[in-house]
């Protein structure tokens, strides 16, 4: 699997954890950053190239770190063609991909620890959609939105 990361300062130590981990797990990994830690950078520099990355490079996953994950989230969803889910339990991670063929996990470093957050990873990048017509119908909605804009039709 073809993986690309990118953290901030909050996330920077998970990221590199995750980096290793990935690579000793046999997945293509291609770190957006951060090199050097700062406690000043900005999550939009990384975030928005792992997404990007992601969006252009189909069949691959991606993996956003912060100190919440949420502002990560955000970024990531800003692409076009990403669909980014924040993982929280090991059932978010399941259910991002299983139900929402989710294409890049967003974590809170500060909020787990490393072993949690290394198999909320483990579980997001080994399941796969479910392709049920209900959740590709959905997708498809928002798909829709996203290029042209056009609100889906109410019930």
């Amino acid at each position: 699997m073809r993986v690309y990361i990118g953290a901030d300062h909050a996330g920077y130590e998970l990221k590199n954890h995750l980096v290793t981990w990935l690579k000793d797990h046999g997945h293509e990994v291609t770190d957006c950053g951060p090199f050097v830690y700062d406690e000043q950078d900005d999550y939009p520099a990384f975030v928005l190239r792992a997404a990007e990355a992601v969006a252009g490079d189909e069949g691959s996953l991606g993996i956003v770190l912060g100190g919440s994950g949420n502002g990560e989230q955000i970024a990531a969803n800003k692409v076009r063609g990403i669909r980014a889910a924040l993982a929280w339990s090991d059932d978010t991670a399941r259910l991002a991909r299983e139900h929402n063929d989710a294409n890049v996990v967003s974590l809170g470093a500060r909020m787990h620890p490393e072993e949690d957050a290394t198999r909320f990873v483990e579980i997001f990048l080994s399941t796969a959609y479910t392709g049920a017509e209900r959740h590709s119908r959905r997708i498809a909605q928002l798909a829709t939105y996203e290029t042209i804009g056009q609100l889906p039709p109410l019930p």
